[in-house]
């Protein structure tokens, strides 16, 4: 069993900042692709960055030189740090991460979603 935990989500006034965090843990063998999506109200769910294993990183156009994905490979974990935030930045955040098992299966694991709302 592998689970994604998340932190770091809150309010903000615009222009500020946060730092979310996914940790995952249980039976990893490795860690591919690292991304965080994000989906507010009445929209659909978009990806927001993505890094790899040997981490080059994409981002959506929207956030591009206010966000920056990075991982930690030794703790399992990856980070969004977010700057100059937005009100249309608000959304419930969340992990996706794909990993393989000691079973040597690839699988898609999601974690349980992080609300971050920026508003004055």
């Amino acid at each position: 069993q592998v689970q994604l935990v998340e932190s770091g989500g809150g309010l903000v006034q615009p222009g500020g900042s946060l730092r979310l965090s996914c940790a995952a843990s249980g039976s990893i063998f490795s860690i591919s692709v690292m991304t965080w999506f994000r989906q507010a109200p009445g929209k659909e769910r978009e990806l927001v960055a993505r890094i790899d294993s040997g981490g080059s990183t994409n981002y959506i156009s929207s956030v591009k030189g206010r966000f920056t994905i990075f991982r930690d490979n030794a703790k399992n974990t990856v980070y969004l740090q977010m700057n100059s935030l937005k009100p249309e930045d608000t959304a419930v955040y969340y992990c996706n991460s794909l990993i393989i098992g000691y079973d040597r299966r690839l699988n898609n694991y999601w974690g349980q979603g992080t609300q971050v709302t920026v508003s004055s």
